[in-house]
């Protein structure tokens, strides 16, 4: 009772759109469609000590036994219940002594139909036929049975149509379906969202006088979303997907450092201050989506465990299993978003990882690219050419001692500097205390040029 009233006020307190609340899995509907579900297997004679008892595999010694399963229906995709009972004749009598009275009397019944119809079915073994058990018991269920063998100590296999067992499963597995569609719907948006976020970000790396400044905003607010990881961890302690939970405490720490360093204040362009906006709804959206799931996800699991507990039948992982989908709401929209907007969003604004020297790991200041293609800083190649080392240090190519001044990527270098200009300047500076204290010995002092 207490988790129905949670749900209901978590959906009504979350603001989560008013569409999304109305394909909400239904819990408290379930709960009653369950009581029905109850009422009918005691109405057997099935309660749940009972079904527990003959469920049991390792039960070899009573002439009864039962096997629950869910099955895809052979038209749709709908899951259907089946209750199959086994009964082993010995000498005309299928009755456990350990049976409840109601149990056994369904069981009696079970086993005189059985007797009653034996001649047909030694006809016709291999033939299922209804056979109408006229007892209140039973409450008019129409009995399957199916003969193995034509003598009295034969075994015979019934199968129970459950009413109310396939309306809860009916109704369970459309709500799963449905929610399935929401994601994919909301999915499509968010996919869209991405690529249109991306166009504008791009304009503001092209364009304007104030472009630049942007641009540096712009690398180290993306800097801090891919190490805050909101939706999708990395590190080996916590692989993985986020939950909703660890999500939000990240999401809230990359704004506080946004807000902390004022990069989104201090933009000058409004254009990114419109797209850091979008930005920001664009992960607070996908946070709510994913809290959502998660809170769908519970449902499910907590009525499912519910109706194990009542009817003792074991659904909580037969039902995930039998459903003709992905899986449970499995589809992960925070990890394919993230993917997308570290392909859309992230490689548009350029970034310094990119163009570091594999040897010294800054930035490849004057870049120097080798006749193998691979790109090193200018200052790394005259060592490794001091030392007379001939390969390449990535491919191993011998392509080191043939590097010139024409090896020298203008083009590279003149993007560097547009972009990455204070690394350029603090590279520069770096190789220049370098070089002096080659050139002066280690009492150099470096003094920068001031023009007068």
């Amino acid at each position: 009772m207490k988790f129905a009233r949670d749900f209901k006020e978590t959906l009504a307190s979350q603001d989560f759109p008013p569409h999304w609340v109305n394909k909400a899995i239904p819990y408290g509907q379930l709960k009653k469609c369950l009581k029905k579900v109850q009422r009918e297997l005691q109405d057997l004679g099935l309660d749940p000590e009972t079904l527990r008892a003959l469920l049991d595999p390792k039960n070899t010694t009573s002439p009864v036994a039962l096997q629950y399963n869910l099955k895809a229906a052979t038209d749709s995709n709908l899951v259907r219940p089946k209750l199959t009972v086994y009964v082993h004749m010995q000498g005309g009598v299928a009755v456990d002594a350990s049976l409840t009275p109601t149990s056994r009397i369904f069981f009696e019944r079970v086993a005189a139909e059985i007797r009653s119809n034996h001649t047909c079915t030694t006809d016709s073994p291999a033939d299922a036929q209804p056979a109408q058990v006229n007892d209140g018991s039973l409450n008019g269920h129409d009995i399957w049975r199916q003969a193995t063998g034509a003598d009295a100590n034969t075994g015979e296999t019934v199968e129970v149509p459950l009413v109310f067992d396939a309306e809860f499963f009916d109704t369970l597995q459309n709500d799963v379906n449905r929610l399935d569609a929401l994601q994919v719907e909301e999915e499509g948006k968010m996919t869209s969202e991405v690529a249109e976020l991306g166009k504008e970000l791009s304009l503001v790396c092209r364009t304007s006088r104030f472009s630049k400044s942007d641009l540096a905003r712009w690398r180290r607010i993306f800097e801090l979303y891919l190490d805050a990881e909101v939706f999708f961890s990395t590190h080996e302690r916590d692989h993985g997907s986020r939950s909703g939970q660890k999500a939000l405490k990240q999401l809230q720490w990359f704004q506080a450092e946004v807000e902390k360093g004022s990069l989104a204040r201090d933009f000058k362009l409004r254009e990114s201050r419109t797209a850091f906006s979008r930005f920001v709804n664009l992960n607070l959206n996908l946070l709510k989506n994913l809290q959502f799931q998660e809170l769908n996800k519970l449902a499910v699991t907590k009525i499912l465990k519910k109706f194990d507990k009542r009817t003792s039948l074991g659904v909580s992982q037969t039902f995930r299993s039998a459903i003709q989908a992905e899986g449970l709401l499995s589809r992960d929209i925070a990890k394919d978003i993230c993917a997308q907007m570290s392909q859309e969003l992230v490689t548009v604004v350029p970034q310094l990882n990119d163009y570091l020297c594999p040897v010294c790991f800054s930035v490849a200041y004057r870049p120097v690219r080798l006749d193998c293609q691979h790109v090193f800083c200018i200052r790394c190649v005259v060592k490794i050419q001091r030392r007379n080392e001939r390969h390449c240090p990535l491919c191993r190519a011998d392509v080191v001692m043939n590097a010139s001044a024409d090896n020298l990527d203008r083009v590279l270098e003149k993007y560097m500097k547009r972009y990455f200009a204070k690394e350029v300047r603090e590279k520069q500076r770096a190789n220049e205390i370098e070089r002096g204290i080659e050139d002066y010995g280690p009492g150099y002092t470096h003094h920068d040029c001031i023009v007068m």
